[in-house]
């Protein structure tokens, strides 16, 4: 297999983000000569392919493949059977990469002697307001997204169940598998774990980093954590196993029945049930303060990040919910 890094961008409608996307990978100090940039187009109808080919007329390396389906991981996976290289790199549209990004991933893998590795996470966005800047705020923070490590950072190279926009041995794709095309969302986290379960080491650097534009409304958050929920719930029923996922997946729903449960049986006038509604919504409200002041500075407000943790936890709370009663739905149907 030839030296060098295919890096796969899936991408649909995506006019405001991939030229910029696109150029950060281009202005990487890794050799073009050992480069292949293969964007997966889903159908684009906003202008997106035009900006693609256009970028393709000035640089050979890029090229472009068509995802009829329109789904992510069907996507990748195209992307990774045309790729030329012995290591593959997973972008996303979204994002912008250091100068040093590809380089350092590939001197990194080697030194660990890793199956993969990534980078640290930084999250903007392209309007800076008061409610966009507390939403940047909230992505980055531990009570906001748990322990997500390449969001809220480390010290040292650690061993980690899943990397943004991570390089991988193509080989290794080869051994475990690639995407599974059931899953629209989580599809990343799943094939990760199933890296692991073969006895793969997946690497965390701590000073490489990416940007990553993230959704900049409310309507937008919550819509977004909403299916993340959602599909939690769907990826355990696809793949009949808990270990697709890590615990912190299941926090806003096991939180959000902790309030609901109460509360519905606190309508019976149970005492007792009141009691402990009452013990976890203010515990919660006291923990979303002291995280709300944590972040305020010039740049946010404090409404807009108190606000902003509810919908996070809530919409991703109640997408798992939802999924529940998809599951079962399901389940019926196969029986």
């Amino acid at each position: 297999m030839k030296k060098g890094v295919s890096v796969i961008i899936p991408c649909r409608n995506e006019k405001i983000y991939i030229e910029q996307c696109i150029n950060s990978l281009i202005d990487n100090d890794y050799p073009k000569d050992k480069l292949e940039i293969i964007i997966v187009d889903g159908n684009s109808d906003d202008g997106t392919i035009e900006i693609i080919n256009e970028l393709i007329s000035k640089h050979p390396f890029i090229r472009i493949i068509n995802n009829p389906k329109k789904i992510t991981p069907v996507a990748l996976n195209l992307g990774i059977k045309n790729a030329n290289f012995e290591y593959v790199m997973i972008a996303g549209a979204h994002a912008l990469y250091s100068s040093n990004y590809i380089s350092s991933l590939e001197d990194n893998i080697k030194k660990l002697s890793a199956d993969g590795v990534g980078g640290m996470l930084i999250t903007k966005v392209k309007n800076e307001t008061y409610k966009s800047m507390s939403i940047v705020a909230v992505l980055s923070n531990k009570f906001g997204v748990g322990n997500s490590l390449f969001r809220i950072g480390v010290k040292n190279a650690q061993l980690v169940d899943t990397v943004p926009f991570g390089l991988y041995k193509k080989e290794l794709f080869q051994k475990v598998g690639c995407y599974d095309e059931r899953l629209i969302r989580n599809h990343d986290i799943e094939l990760s774990k199933r890296m692991i379960a073969a006895g793969s080491k997946i690497y965390l650097i701590p000073d490489l980093y990416c940007t990553y534009y993230a959704r900049e409304t409310f309507r937008d958050i919550a819509k977004n954590n909403y299916r993340n929920g959602y599909w939690n719930i769907l990826t355990t029923y696809y793949t009949k196993s808990f270990k697709s996922l890590s615990l912190r997946h299941f926090v806003p729903l096991i939180f959000l029945l902790s309030i609901v449960f109460p509360l519905v049986l606190s309508l019976l006038l149970k005492p007792i049930s009141i009691f402990l509604f009452l013990v976890v919504f203010f515990t919660y409200n006291i923990f979303l303060i002291f995280a709300s002041l944590s972040e305020k500075n010039k740049s946010t407000k404090f409404k807009f990040l108190f606000f902003c943790f509810y919908i996070l936890h809530f919409s991703y709370g109640i997408g798992s919910f939802v999924g529940l009663f998809r599951v079962k739905t399901l389940f019926k149907a196969k029986n």
